[in-house]
């Protein structure tokens, strides 16, 4: 151990653990693929996030649902939901008020999962595209109590323009140029998926969530959790490197453009969700209330959003029990160490 490790019982470096078991790709088909050769993105993010969480966190929004419009049939996907939901549950277990937001396209797999994990209706809020005072709503409360923190698990999020990049200060004149060559005008600034398709009609507008939370409540934090380079976060990674990361040929097309304080990455969208669940709880010291989130628990929730939603798996486009790809069993291996590191 060198000097600035941590020392292997405390906090940071069990959530480092934790940070550890998500950072894997079996299939090989996202960010974390590129890590053995190019380093870790935003190390670090997981142990920053959950410590502002659990110690600043009251009212947390928590915006999920990616819509797979080629799939049989055309319904949210697997991955994004069962992490925003138990990310709802273990916040709530832990004193804030925390609720997920998605849209009319995903709402059915998102209250399909929280009915099965026992998260209350009311917990889960259908924003409708094109209605600002619905976001605001969302976000202040009606002037109640504004959110304190927003986190987006696999949503995507426009992808970048001249002008979104041009802002950024870490852009280089070279960087600009190299953009303008590799993505065409007619790209700028909209939503992809990771075969560089635009989904725009079925992502609704409420990436303005994070947009408009500046003006609305200056004081709060944002989360972005994601896996492949199109969702909301991925904007804290400057262009040439997400894209150079990205594999396929849609790599210079979909980064997306909105940035987050933190922004965890994980080889599936959900087992990010589950890392911050369980990090919060360690941190607060409410391990126990993580008795009974088991591989059976899991598999209810993924099963019942997949034929009550219904949702399809992201990468076969299938109504299956699996999550981009991998089979439940290879799926929940992370998490099954996680909980095992909760003491159950």
């Amino acid at each position: 151990m060198t000097s600035d490790q941590p020392p292997q019982d405390s906090p940071e470096a069990v959530i480092a653990e934790f940070d550890r078991l998500i950072r894997r790709d079996p299939a090989r088909r996202g960010l974390i693929s590129s890590e053995p050769l190019s380093g870790p993105l935003c190390p670090g993010d997981l142990w920053s996030a959950a410590r502002e969480l659990s110690q600043n966190g009251r009212r947390v929004g928590i915006l999920t649902g990616f819509f797979i419009p080629h799939g049989s049939p055309p319904a949210a996907e697997t991955d994004g939901p069962p992490g925003a939901v138990l990310l709802a549950l273990a916040l709530q277990a832990a004193g804030m008020e925390a609720f997920v937001i998605s849209d009319e396209h995903c709402i059915g797999a998102v209250l399909a999962a929280a009915e099965a994990a026992g998260l209350s209706r009311s917990s889960v809020r259908c924003c409708p595209p094109g209605d600002p005072a619905a976001r605001k709503q969302l976000l202040t409360g009606d002037g109640t109590e504004p959110v304190s923190h927003l986190i987006s698990i696999e949503r995507v999020g426009p992808a970048h323009s001249e002008d979104s990049l041009s802002a950024r200060p870490d852009c280089r004149p070279e960087t600009l140029r190299q953009f303008l060559s590799l993505v065409p005008a007619e790209s700028h600034g909209r939503c992809f998926n990771m075969r560089g398709v635009s989904i725009d009609e079925y992502s609704a507008d409420l990436h303005l969530l994070f947009d408009e939370l500046p003006l609305c409540c200056p004081e709060a934090r944002t989360i972005g959790i994601g896996d492949g380079g199109n969702e909301i976060g991925m904007g804290r990674i400057a262009w040439e490197v997400l894209s150079a990361r990205i594999p396929g040929p849609a790599a210079a097309v979909i980064p997306c453009r909105i940035a987050t304080d933190w922004t965890i990455i994980a080889g599936t969208s959900n087992w990010g969700g589950f890392a911050l669940a369980a990090a919060v709880l360690y941190l607060k010291q409410l391990q126990s209330v993580a008795a009974g989130w088991d591989a059976d628990f899991h598999l209810r929730l993924l099963e019942a959003m997949v034929w009550q939603g219904p949702a399809v798996d992201g990468v076969t486009g299938q109504q299956e029990s699996s999550v981009d790809g991998l089979p439940f069993l290879t799926w929940i291996q992370p998490w099954e160490a996680m909980y095992r590191m909760l003491g159950h």
